[in-house]
């Protein structure tokens, strides 16, 4: 029986050593998996975390004429301001990454831009109208473009949002990813898309020409073209509201139709002050008439 007992260990160190040596293997092979697991979600990540580019546009100041003294700082006020709209634009850009459709960036953010730098361009003008000659054209110079920097995306017009590219139904759900359940039944919860798919409402603003001080007969038709240009912006802001039902997110509404149009309202209703203003007394805070609502 002693002599049993050398064979009976050597088995048992063999049978140990084998249970240890597939242990080892499996481990290699869980670690090897989750390697290439963690590898494919970094690249996920740093591919849904991809710079969106940048908002570029075309320099104003390079293309102004001589500008009179009385006008200078007004002009460098607004030149300061274009600046600032493309700042702006370019944060939204970015807080913004994987929202919206196909054509979100245009819309919510490089339309609106658009609107704006027509406006304070148009005040760059007619600053240096007033003791000048004003400057015509420079309108050309308020559209702007994204500048994706080589992003592997093809979409300029998409903003670099690659990360909504293929998620069928995802309609700009960022937190739907992966889950292609049709949108989410229509945005259910998206409050600011007035209804999504429900009636979408209409946009109402607060009525201008009743608010005008005595109108000097020279400043007559100018006063009443950009009466007419306030209910062509509510038009087609309307029209936009039709269009873009199920768009982007909870403010879609607010940030791409109701606050561009706010935008458009301060400067037409500043034109009408203004052109008051040069044979009378200048109208003071018209501006509280600019912003509008959504009535469902």
């Amino acid at each position: 029986m002693s002599r049993a007992l050398p064979k009976y260990n050597k088995r048992r160190v063999v049978v140990i050593g084998a249970a240890a040596a597939l242990a080892l293997t499996g481990a290699v092979v869980v670690n090897s998996a989750l390697a290439g697991e963690s590898k494919s979600s970094g690249a996920t990540n740093a591919q849904t975390l991809a710079s969106p580019g940048t908002i570029a546009c075309p320099d104003v100041a390079s293309q102004l004429p001589a500008i009179p003294a009385t006008a200078q700082a007004e002009v460098d006020r607004n030149l300061a301001l274009l600046q600032t709209q493309i700042a702006e634009a370019n944060k939204r850009l970015v807080d913004t990454v994987g929202q919206g459709g196909a054509n979100f960036v245009q819309n919510a953010i490089l339309g609106p831009l658009k609107d704006k730098r027509v406006s304070t361009i148009d005040r760059i003008a007619i600053s240096i109208g007033r003791k000048g000659t004003k400057p015509q054209g420079l309108d050309a110079l308020a559209g702007c473009a994204l500048n994706t920097g080589g992003a592997a995306n093809g979409n300029a017009g998409n903003a670099g949002n690659a990360g909504n590219a293929g998620n069928a139904g995802n309609a700009g759900n960022n937190a739907n990813t992966g889950n292609n359940n049709a949108g989410n039944a229509g945005n259910a919860g998206n409050a600011g898309n007035a209804g999504n798919a429900g009636a979408v409402g209409t946009i109402t603003c607060p009525d201008v020409a009743s608010q005008l001080p005595a109108i000097p007969a020279t400043a007559q038709a100018e006063v009443d073209r950009n009466l007419a240009l306030l209910q062509t912006q509510i038009n087609e802001a309307n029209t936009r509201l039709q269009n873009t039902v199920g768009q982007g997110g909870a403010n879609f509404v607010q940030n791409a139709i109701l606050g561009p149009l706010k935008d458009k309202r301060v400067s037409t209703i500043d034109r009408i002050a203004i052109s008051i203003g040069r044979k009378g007394t200048k109208p003071q805070g018209l501006d509280a008439l600019a912003a509008c609502t959504l009535n469902k």
